[in-house]
């Protein structure tokens, strides 16, 4: 080869070369509070020991406060074997980046909640106040709602869980107030041989009225049910397997039947605003003395116009002979099974985040999880909270997107 001519390669690679689009980090491991509830007789949990041992297990911290378990029947000991860390004042707990409660969040929560915490709780937007958004919103808070947690089938698992639970119970709550200890009418509820079966009028047929409805065949009684929406009164009849006598909301109808009926169930549901008040006050004039109405929708407003708002404590009201039980938090009534209910959603919830890097990352690959946030770094992305108070409103998925 001639002195000074440079070598040229003629070898050339032609491989593609994989393009790296997103990549997942790392397992983060998560820090996570769990406080004892005082408010709205909060008796649930939202982790049983179970949860929080398999939690542990794979490497992450649990920070669970003096008898927060008390009102579901878990100890301290209970806990602290599973491996959490006990905390006697409410401070430590409230440290922990992520926050679970099983309450929603109340004003004398924000003096301990930290800049930049993720909490997961329920909202219960009837009682939800403008002041305290605001302070979250300062605080750059982000909020996960119990009430607006997907799963991959496109149902809320957590709303649905507990309105079976508040479903099954009313009959067995209903059971109680028709025998003669507590003023009923000394009636046993379903129906034996040679008796007529006591007669029950469901009204809604979301999943609250399908499970009253499930229960009260079961006992033997002999079930009515009322819905405005003819596709749920389908899908009852499917779901159940066996024919339900049903009807649209008429009122005409509905007070004739209420007449003669000795247990009336209210399970209308309104996703944003009040529950509509279907039974007037002469409708529950013209019952039966000594019979039941359990009103499940008193927590958005009630659907009978004679409706109060009662607690676990005193259940109970009478007013015009009927005995009226409007207690808003029936599943809290029933504490273990709804601690377990709630538990077996958020502990592989909490396993996915860890996976994914904590929750800014999982928020970024799952669309489930962004349909139940209402706040994300302090910027409100729920439209009709934002509608309600007039505060500002971000669409999430833009939010994501900027991030990146």
């Amino acid at each position: 080869m001639p002195a000074g001519k440079p070598i040229v390669s003629t070898s050339f690679s032609y491989e593609t070369l994989e393009e790296k689009l997103d990549i997942k980090p790392q397992g983060a491991k998560l820090t996570i509070g769990l406080p004892k509830e005082t408010a709205f007789q909060e008796n649930r949990v939202a982790l049983i020991p179970e949860a929080v041992a398999v939690l542990v297990n794979n490497g992450h911290e649990v920070i669970f406060e003096h008898k927060a378990g008390e009102g579901s029947k878990y100890t301290d000991k209970d806990y602290s074997e599973a491996g959490a860390r006990i905390a006697y004042n409410k401070a430590d707990v409230y440290k922990a980046p992520i926050l679970i409660k099983s309450a929603p969040i109340l004003e004398n929560d924000l003096q301990h909640l930290q800049l930049n915490q993720t909490v997961i709780s329920p909202i219960h937007l009837s009682l939800l106040k403008k002041d305290l958004m605001e302070k979250l919103m300062e605080k750059r808070i982000t909020a996960l709602g119990f009430e607006n947690l997907k799963d991959d089938s496109g149902t809320y698992p957590i709303v649905r869980s507990m309105s079976e639970i508040a479903g099954s119970a009313v009959m067995l709550i209903a059971g109680q107030y028709l025998g003669s200890q507590d003023d009923g009418k000394g009636v046993l509820l379903g129906g034996i041989s040679g008796i007529p079966p006591t007669k029950v009028i469901i009204i809604g047929a979301g999943v609250v009225g399908e499970f009253a409805t499930r229960t009260a065949l079961a006992l033997g009684a002999s079930v009515k049910v009322f819905d405005n929406n003819v596709y749920r009164l389908k899908r009852l009849q499917n779901n159940l397997g066996v024919r339900v006598w049903t009807s649209v909301i008429e009122p005409r109808i509905l007070a004739k039947q209420l007449k003669t009926c000795e247990v009336a169930v209210g399970a209308l549901s309104n996703e944003n605003g009040r529950s509509p008040i279907v039974v007037t006050e002469e409708m529950v004039m013209n019952m039966r003395p000594g019979s039941v109405i359990i009103d499940v929708s008193i927590d958005r407003g009630g659907c009978f116009e004679t409706s109060e708002m009662t607690t676990h404590e005193k259940p109970t009201f009478m007013k015009h002979n009927v005995i009226h039980y409007c207690v808003p938090n029936i599943p809290s009534g029933f504490a273990r099974t709804a601690s377990h209910a709630i538990s077996n959603v958020l502990m592989p919830l909490l396993l996915d985040a860890s996976e994914e890097g904590g929750f800014d990352e999982m928020v970024w690959h799952n669309f489930n999880l962004r349909h139940g946030i209402y706040l994300y770094k302090g910027a409100l992305t729920n439209f009709y909270i934002s509608q309600r108070f007039d505060l500002k409103y971000t669409d999430l998925n833009l939010l994501i997107a900027s991030r990146r």
